[in-house]
């Protein structure tokens, strides 16, 4: 398993230095940083001492290969509108980046695997047609959409849950009132989640249920909680651990619509900030760490695999 690892962790660090070129390069062309300086009392001389200090005055790949030279020796850059070291920005907002995914993952997770059960051991049934239909419903809907109903639903007409922010403005943070607030984004997400996950362990289920050894243990008169969540659900882990794994990076990646409908302090609210004020380090930071966990999800998704099928072996 050393070897795979290595040769795995080997493998993607020329995707991963790709990955930030083309990063880099779409960002450079997307516009100047120092546009948000300009103004009528700004002088040209000014602006021009700014684009020397920050080395935008230099080619393209000068600029990346210094900026990866600092990334090598752990300097991440500071943000060219707070001032602020990006690490440190990037750290102080991967927590509530990290509960709301989380959470959403969890739900989404459980709440799948026995929907997608029992839809597929009711295949054809009312019940599975149902579940099927609200799995291509929940699919369909733009995350966005469905953030701006649950706002309007929950917090304007039922007034029942906070709509922005992590906690109430004004008052110390407790458990409850962070929970409060974390209901109305992962509602969203699971909507958003669940409907995929749904019809992809329901596919699985269904292949795996005729098999021949299922159909041989139900012969034997084993009983039917046992065929189904003992035997297929053990040979459907697999399945359930690719959902888990594709999840992670579309959730991770795909919470900034999210975190900016509902004033989320996440990542997703950061990158959103940085893009707006073309805020260079912030921004390559950001796609950095998700470019690394989106590898590192797939290295562990691998791992599992051969964790939960002995047949699976590492070369």
């Amino acid at each position: 398993m050393r070897k795979y690892v290595l040769k795995k962790i080997l493998f993607a660090i020329p995707i991963l230095i790709g990955i930030t070129i083309i990063d880099y390069l779409f960002m450079s062309y997307a516009g100047n940083p120092l546009q948000m300086i300009h103004g009528p009392k700004v002088s040209q001389a000014a602006v021009h001492a700014k684009e020397i200090e920050y080395g935008l005055n230099k080619p393209f790949y000068i600029q990346y290969l210094v900026w990866l030279n600092q990334i090598l020796h752990g300097n991440f850059g500071y943000s060219y509108k707070s001032f602020q070291p990006v690490s440190d920005l990037i750290a102080s907002h991967v927590g509530p980046t990290l509960l709301l995914m989380g959470s959403a993952l969890f739900i989404s997770i459980a709440l799948s695997i026995p929907v997608a059960i029992y839809s597929a051991t009711h295949q054809y049934s009312k019940g599975d047609y149902t579940i099927v239909t609200a799995s291509f419903v929940g699919t369909s809907i733009p995350s966005f959409f469905s953030a701006l109903v649950v706002i309007y639903l929950f917090t304007v007409k039922l007034g029942w849950l906070p709509s922005s922010g992590m906690s109430t403005l004004g008052e110390n943070t407790q458990f409850g009132d962070v929970l409060r607030h974390l209901l109305l984004p992962v509602i969203v997400l699971v909507a958003a989640t669940m409907g995929s996950n749904v019809r992809y362990i329901r596919s699985a289920m269904l292949e795996i249920l005729q098999k021949d050894y299922l159909l041989n243990a139900r012969a034997k008169g084993i009983g039917r909680f046992l065929v189904i969540n003992k035997h297929a659900l053990k040979n459907a882990l697999i399945p359930i651990i690719t959902v888990i794994g594709m999840q992670i990076p579309l959730l991770f990646g795909g919470t900034v619509i999210i975190e900016q409908i509902f004033s989320w302090p996440g990542l997703g609210l950061l990158t959103m900030t940085a893009v707006l004020n073309n805020d260079y380090p912030v921004i390559m930071g950001v796609c950095l760490l998700t470019a690394v966990v989106v590898l590192i999800t797939n290295l562990l998704t691998d791992i599992l695999y051969a964790a939960v099928d002995p047949t699976i072996t590492f070369k």
